[in-house]
């Protein structure tokens, strides 16, 4: 299939979920497919709490935004120019994908097929709704993608190679399952914030983002801040209090509720404004509506300490005081050549 047909594809899919970018739904009668999708895909959205209670209205849209911002014809030129498309592998992808947020294994699905491969995939039995639906749509717009994917469900057979995403416990098999074949294994990884007491309200409120978006479940989330010794938390506090009714989704309350009772019973000391603890621990991996911390004296031994533990983290956000790092409230608006544990899954997919 030539790749000008393949983006071209992939910028009406786009054009399609820029109606779903906000909470009140925009019906545009330009978008292919329209009278066939649209309204059914609506319900799904308005639906997706039944069958993953984390999935609340402003999360599925969060996701479907940042898939809106992305497949433009000038993300997808840029993302694929720098690869040689003159051969398609035709390999059988195995794709296990996580359910953490919504539409987490979208990036590796599209880059399966885009790479000229098929996508043999095993949803994760907490988004086994939202992929599937965005498929028919695909094929409807171009047929010849009809036969590039398959949903499985039970044990995984019949693969030429393995893009598997999981936890450090699922990790560990899936490299005893997968070792004879070409494979991606992903593990658990966290995302870091990096300040220095100088940061703006406005590069608060933007972490506060990065912080609460999908109630933090995703790799992305910032999990972990670094602060310089003696760091007053105020202006902090400040900046995440723009996101205050979060508390009012029960699963993320009775998570605030849990986790900090055993902070206390603990004995930790912790600080906590009524929806966001806040907890020294040199760890990165904090539970949910909870962020570590870490104080440190020179901004060096943060940066010595991030490549050391770069297997561990996914993003850094900071006013460039990291190398690598990206802008506050950017980390879950990934571009299509950002990708996950800075492994290049387009090389990998085209050097079948």
């Amino acid at each position: 299939m030539n790749l000008d047909v393949k983006k071209n594809t992939f910028v009406k899919l786009g054009q399609f979920l820029a109606q779903f970018t906000t909470n009140e739904f925009v019906k545009n009668n330009d978008v292919c497919h329209n009278d066939e999708f649209f309204t059914t895909f609506s319900e799904l959205i308005h639906s997706s709490v039944h069958y993953n209670g984390w999935f609340t209205l402003e999360q599925v849209v969060a996701s479907i935004n940042s898939w809106a911002s992305a497949l433009t014809p000038e993300n997808l030129d840029k993302w694929t120019s720098k690869y040689d498309f003159s051969t398609e592998p035709n390999k059988r992808i195995g794709l296990i994908l996580a359910g953490n947020i919504p539409l987490v294994g979208f990036h590796d699905f599209i880059s399966v097929l885009i790479s000229g491969n098929v996508a043999v995939i095993k949803m994760s039995s907490n988004d086994q709704k939202l992929l599937p639906f965005l498929v028919k749509y695909i094929v409807a717009v171009e047929p010849g993608f009809a036969d590039r994917y398959e949903f499985i469900e039970g044990k995984m057979e019949g693969f030429d190679a393995v893009i598997a995403t999981g936890s450090n416990n699922t990790a560990r098999y899936f490299d005893y399952y997968f070792n004879s074949v070409p494979n991606i294994i992903r593990k658990n990884r966290n995302s870091v914030a990096v300040l220095d007491g100088t940061e703006s309200h406005e590069d608060l409120v933007a972490l506060g983002k990065d912080v609460f978006t999908y109630y933090g479940l995703g790799c992305r989330n910032v999990s972990k801040i670094f602060v310089p010794e003696g760091y007053v938390f105020d202006s902090f506090y400040q900046g995440m209090y723009e996101y205050r009714d979060v508390i009012m989704y029960e699963r993320y309350a009775n998570n605030y509720d849990y986790n900090k009772a055993v902070f206390l019973m603990s004995e930790f000391k912790i600080l906590d404004n009524g929806f966001l603890t806040v907890k020294q621990d040199n760890g990165y991996a904090s539970p949910i509506s909870s962020i570590f911390y870490e104080y440190y004296t020179d901004i060096n031994e943060v940066r010595t300490r991030l490549g050391e533990d770069a297997d561990k983290i996914q993003c850094m956000v900071s006013n460039n005081l990291v190398e690598g790092s990206i802008a506050f409230g950017q980390t879950q608006e990934p571009q299509l050549w950002d990708y996950a544990d800075n492994v290049d899954t387009m090389e990998f997919l085209l050097g079948l």
